[in-house]
């Protein structure tokens, strides 16, 4: 099932998203639904809150980023309860968007690595490092399940001079090529 996606505004965005456990009812059905919902879009990621659910699960497909980093041609991942247990290196920018906010590209300082224990879909247990495009697309998915947006990264002049635009978009005046839900 392909769900709309929750649009800056909608509450749930803004909520730090639960852990789950085992017998989280249709787990796998979630994660499927995830991908094609991702499928559906230009997206590279997506967090369970941004349909509408505050559970802390992700997925990525990084393949769109595969003629930068050829290793990315088949980075499909499932991260569920995932938790950042450190960042490393100096920060970087690198320009982001997200399907919450649509339109929207901003410059995001990020580490370039981080270190993440996390369950698989089957409730396996890793821990493990990620850097480069992979780290970056990580961390943006990551604050989804801590209620932040990559306009939370962005310095305060920045956020100011995209304060008209985030207005605009909070009432409906964007266009996307996906389903979208609006806050009520």
């Amino acid at each position: 099932m392909v769900y709309p996606i929750h649009i800056l505004g909608c509450p749930v965005l803004r909520k730090v998203a639960q852990d789950i456990d085992p017998s989280y009812p249709n787990l796998q059905q979630l994660v499927a639904d995830l991908y094609e919902t991702l499928a559906a879009t230009d997206g590279v990621g997506l967090a369970a809150p941004q349909v509408g659910i505050s559970v802390r699960v992700f997925v990525v497909d990084a393949a769109p980023f595969a003629d930068d980093e050829p290793a990315l041609a088949s980075f499909r991942r499932v991260f569920i309860n995932a938790h950042i247990e450190e960042r490393m290196g100096t920060k970087e920018y690198f320009n982001e968007g997200c399907l919450s906010i649509p339109g929207v590209h901003e410059d995001v300082l990020r580490e370039p690595k981080i270190r993440m224990r996390f369950v698989d879909e089957q409730f396996q247990p890793h821990v493990e490092e990620f850097g480069g495009i992979a780290a970056r697309i990580i961390q943006h998915e990551y604050d989804h399940l801590d209620g932040k947006l990559f306009i939370d990264h962005v310095s305060p002049l920045r956020r100011q001079l995209l304060k008209s635009k985030l207005s605009s978009i909070q009432r409906g005046r964007f266009e996307a090529s996906y389903r979208y839900k609006m806050a009520r």
